[in-house]
């Protein structure tokens, strides 16, 4: 049986290798074992409801139900779940979003063992652990200006080589709606054109590929 102060992990991710790499770094330390593996958001959910973990390392992308959907529904069934967002994504969208659900800390995952060692046990204590690199973007986050749901659509069909006439009709709305959102978006972005508008919405993590 394990003693009480040893730090109990659920890992969420999708690809089998990082999952058994985590596990493997995690299971060295005697202060920690992993109680689940999961492979996409819903079976994270399932985990968590069956394990109720100390922690929980959750990827953003995975199959089935998203990283922080799957935060979400956590954070909305249970009191104070300690997570960390672990991704290889570090635009400053996706970092707002991971701790605007719910996350208590954010690590890419190119960090060290030890780093990834040091925000589990941060964590774990009650603490936030957010790197200053993704300090510095989330701040940056903060400043700009939100894009409406509407823009959000809008943008994630420009993303997708998308005219405005074939946007128009994808959203049943008229194409002169199209351009006073293309317009918005151009200007909240700071970009002067829909090729910059797309590549800066893809490097941010605003829409995805």
């Amino acid at each position: 049986m394990s003693q009480p102060d040893v730090i109990r992990v659920l890992i969420a991710d999708d690809h089998p290798m990082m999952r058994e790499g985590l596990a493997a770094v995690i299971e060295y330390k005697p202060d920690m074992t992993v109680v689940g593996q999961a492979r996409n958001g819903q079976e994270a959910i399932d985990l968590f409801r069956q394990y109720q973990p100390d922690v929980t390392l959750m990827d953003l992308r995975m199959p089935e139900v998203g990283g922080v959907e799957a935060i979400m529904t956590i954070c909305a069934e249970f009191v104070n779940p300690r997570i960390i967002v672990l991704t290889t994504y570090d635009g400053d969208e996706d970092i707002y979003r991971g701790l605007r659900a719910g996350a208590r800390g954010y690590l890419l995952k190119d960090a060290e063992p030890d780093e990834l060692l040091a925000a589990i046990r941060t964590v774990y204590d009650g603490r936030q652990f957010i790197p200053l690199a993704v300090g510095a973007k989330l701040v940056e986050r903060m400043g700009n200006p939100e894009l409406s749901d509407r823009e959000l659509e809008v943008l994630q069909l420009m993303a997708k080589g998308n005219s405005n006439q074939e946007i128009s009709t994808a959203l049943s709305i008229a194409e002169g709606t199209v351009k006073f959102h293309v317009k918005n978006i151009l200007s909240k972005l700071k970009v002067n054109d829909r090729t910059q508008a797309v590549i800066t919405a893809l490097k941010r993590g605003i829409v995805s590929s």
